[in-house]
């Protein structure tokens, strides 16, 4: 399928070369990067201050998607990493994020808590995507009702459906009154979130077998003792063959009680009719150590969805543990080969989101971003790129997500 591709003149910049650009325009879809409050020459402007950093990134966002003629009333969905150590209220950054929307946008949204970014003084990261026709109309879109899910500051909804398009905002084990259900107990709190995720699709006549990419992220540290219960909780919604699935772990959420929060993009006709859709798993390709109904790729009409690529065997082992750049080039390669089994290559790539292990600071990001980088022709997709203390499974050092699109069989 055709793109095109954006680099505002004047836009910030890494410090390094790479292929990635800011925005991809495919289709439907418009795909912007995570952006940050840099210069050109990769300088932090506005150090540690979340407030200015965001009105910046949303800026550069807007202009992000003017140069791919569209506007921020297209934002079909956000997400938003913010550093938090437990003093920002989540709530209050997200209203932030909201008051540099115009009126009329009303997008889902997810929003991150890390320890740190990949720069000193870097604090807020915010990537989308946005819709709109190709005739350059805007995309017709419903929205679900406040009740549906955990409580959000205006104008942020809880699902959005645009076109065949569904999104869930991230949903939290939050009551209407603010009170956190089933405190500390994540099996249980996955399970109130999952049906959070039901009832919005519900609203727009999905069920969970329409979904075609679920995103955990959930409080906890490197191993399995963190990642199965909740990883068996969500996935028992599921039939088999899933979704395409990612399931990052942090090391804690906005309010300490809270363990899981889950968002979902599904599909449907436009009529209403159940889309078909293509799921792989490559011979190659690694598993987890438990039993998930996930696959590793799905196509449905021309999206293409993966489920978060690592270098793991077959029985959940990482493969060059702790190795950085080997792991890099290892999830690039199965990202290839599960692209090549749905019909499509590196170049049908329209976004990477990317988590490594790794503190504050250029080094492990310039570890792994030209590594990822090389495997694109220039130009290439948009790109985000967020460190963290330790990944899911021990010795795990990535883990890179992506979106592709390839004109429909």
């Amino acid at each position: 399928m055709q793109k095109r591709h954006c680099w505002p003149e004047g836009h910030w910049n890494w410090p390094i070369d790479v292929t990635h650009k800011h925005g991809v325009r495919c289709g439907e879809m418009i795909w912007v990067g995570g952006q940050v409050n840099l210069t050109p020459e990769g300088v932090v402007l506005n150090q540690n201050d979340i407030p200015a950093q965001t009105s910046a990134v949303m800026k550069n966002f807007a202009t992000v998607l003017e140069g791919l003629d569209c506007d921020l009333e297209d934002l079909v969905t956000l997400l938003c990493f913010y550093v938090n150590d437990g003093s920002v209220d989540e709530a209050e950054f997200l209203a932030g994020v909201g008051a540099c929307l115009p009126e009329g946008c009303r997008p889902t949204v997810n929003a991150v808590p890390v320890p740190w970014l990949a720069y000193e003084g870097l604090v807020v990261e915010i990537e989308g995507y946005a819709m709109r026709r190709e005739n350059g109309d805007r995309v017709p879109r419903t929205i679900a009702p406040d009740n549906l899910g955990s409580p959000l500051p205006k104008p942020f909804v809880q699902g959005l459906r645009a076109g065949k398009m569904i999104f869930a905002s991230a949903q939290y084990p939050i009551d209407a009154a603010g009170n956190v259900l089933h405190k500390r107990d994540i099996e249980a709190q996955t399970k109130q979130v999952v049906s959070q995720v039901g009832a919005v699709l519900n609203h727009f006549g999905a069920v969970y077998d329409d979904a075609v990419k679920v995103n955990r992220w959930y409080a906890g540290g490197e191993g399995i003792g963190d990642f199965e219960a909740a990883a068996l909780a969500c996935a028992a919604h599921f039939s088999e063959p899933g979704p395409a699935a990612t399931g990052v772990p942090i090391p804690r959420h906005a309010n300490a009680e809270v363990l899981i929060k889950i968002s979902t993009v599904a599909m449907l006709g436009e009529d209403g009719s159940r889309l078909p859709r293509k799921h792989v798993w490559p011979d190659s390709l690694w598993d987890w150590h438990v039993h998930l109904p996930y696959k590793h790729g799905l196509k449905c009409e021309e999206m293409i969805f993966l489920g978060g690529q690592v270098s793991l065997n077959k029985k959940g082992e990482a493969v060059h543990p702790g190795d950085l750049t080997a792991q890099t080039h290892q999830a690039m390669v199965h990202i290839g080969t599960i692209l090549n089994e749905l019909g499509a290559d590196y170049d049908d790539v329209c976004k990477v989101t990317t988590v490594y292990k790794g503190d504050c600071g250029a080094q492990a990001l310039n570890e792994n971003l030209p590594i990822r980088s090389s495997y694109f022709s220039d130009p290439g997709p948009a790109t985000t790129g967020v460190p963290l203390p330790v990944l899911a499974y021990d010795s795990m050092v990535i883990e890179i997500d992506v979106f592709a699109m390839k004109a429909k069989d």
